[in-house]
Formats: C-alpha cells, structure tokens, sequence
C-alpha cells in the first residue's frame, strides 16, 4: 500500500484487508472510506459491493482504480486528485457493480482527516435511528440470538463527543466478520445489514440495469 499523506489519498492491491489499510493508516490521523471491519474480497470486494455502512456517497470517495473486464482487458480509470476527470466515466460505474463490469486490481482511495474517533453498539431495535451528528458509518450486526446497531465516526473532537452521547452505547472493537460469509457476500435476508442492504452469506447482486450490461459487453 502507498500512502501519501500531505495529498491524503491511499493506493491499495485490490487483495488487500480492510483493517490491514487501518493498520497501514494509523497514527496519521487519516480514515478511509469503510468502518474498522474485515469483510470477505478485501479492499476488492468492498469497492465492487459499492462500499459498506456508509451514510455518504461511496463512490465519491474511490479517486480510482484498476481493474480487468470480462474480456481480460485491463483498464486504469481516474486518477490520484479529487478534480482528476481522466477515465473518470468508469470509476463510478464499476463500484457498485458487482463483479458485472469486471475484478478490481487496484484502489486510489480519498482520506479524511480526523482528530478523534469512536466505536460504539447498543441493542437494535430493527430500525435505523436518525442521529445528530450523523455517523459516517451505520450498520446492524446479529450476533447470537441479538441483534446489535453499530456506529463508527470520525472528526473533530466536540463532534465526535457529541456523536457518542447522543448514542450512547458502549465501545466495539474492530470486527472480523468474514466467518459470516464462507460462500461469499451477497445481497439477501442474512445477519448484516446497513442502509442499503441487508448482506446473506452466498447472496446474490441487484438486478443490473440494462445500460449496465451493454457496458459489461463493451468492455
């Protein structure tokens, strides 16, 4: 992985782990786009599932990527700037799609600054609540029997406090929740869920829309 800090960007190898980049990014008082969890495919995965927890635009945040199409073709599409519009068409197509347009080989993730940090669960109650300041991150976790809401927020100090006792949970530590999908993640009825899905061990991807399949053929 390549950090470059003063531009706050990250380039990562598509097999790379999610909580190995926060090892990689600790101390820099930089955060990526994800929460601190292990999720099956690594960084790969995370950006062909378009992301996971998120309260934000995902998508906004890969800067680019490398990738090989159905075809074998390998295509490099953005850049390393946040202004950069240099293959800019397939960064935000690709993330989301599911493996349709092809395997991620390589990430430029945005980093965003943080003076602070927490990580917190309380009990779920089966819906997501509306909290101020919202999280960055927001997903539900059964474990066992009970299901659990987590939250992850990163920023400056007063937000983060405030974020922590409008919650009012207790602290979590980093989750490796790969055991939960030994046939792969997918969409379907399982034991994670975030604001745009609920993820099923073995599940399946969205229905593509047609203009994405003509794009999986051109490619």
């Amino acid at each position: 992985m390549e950090l470059h800090a003063a531009d706050q960007y990250l380039v990562a190898p598509a097999e790379a782990g999610l909580l190995a980049v926060y090892g990689r990014l600790a101390g820099s008082g930089l955060y990526p786009p994800f929460p601190p969890v292990e999720l099956p495919g690594g960084v790969g995965g995370l950006v062909e599932r378009g992301g996971f927890g998120q309260t934000f635009f995902f998508p906004g945040e890969v800067l680019g990527l490398t990738f090989k199409t159905p075809k074998g073709r390998v295509v490099r599409a953005g850049g390393v700037v946040v202004k950069n519009v240099q293959g800019y068409d397939l960064v935000r197509p690709f993330v989301g799609s599911f493996g349709l347009l092809g395997e991620a080989l390589e990430v430029v993730f945005r980093l965003r600054p943080g003076r602070a940090s927490v990580f917190l669960k309380r009990p779920f109650t089966g819906e997501f609540p509306q909290l101020a300041p919202t999280p960055r991150f927001l997903f539900a976790l059964l474990e066992g029997s009970s299901w659990w809401l987590y939250v992850f927020h990163f920023g400056h100090e007063k937000e983060v406090a405030r974020l922590q006792e409008a919650f009012a949970g207790e602290e979590a530590k980093p989750l490796d929740l790969r055991p939960l999908f030994p046939q792969g993640m997918g969409v379907g009825e399982g034991p994670l869920k975030d604001l745009r899905f609920s993820w099923a061990d073995g599940g399946g991807a969205p229905e593509p829309p047609e203009v994405f399949r003509k794009l999986a053929q051109a490619l």
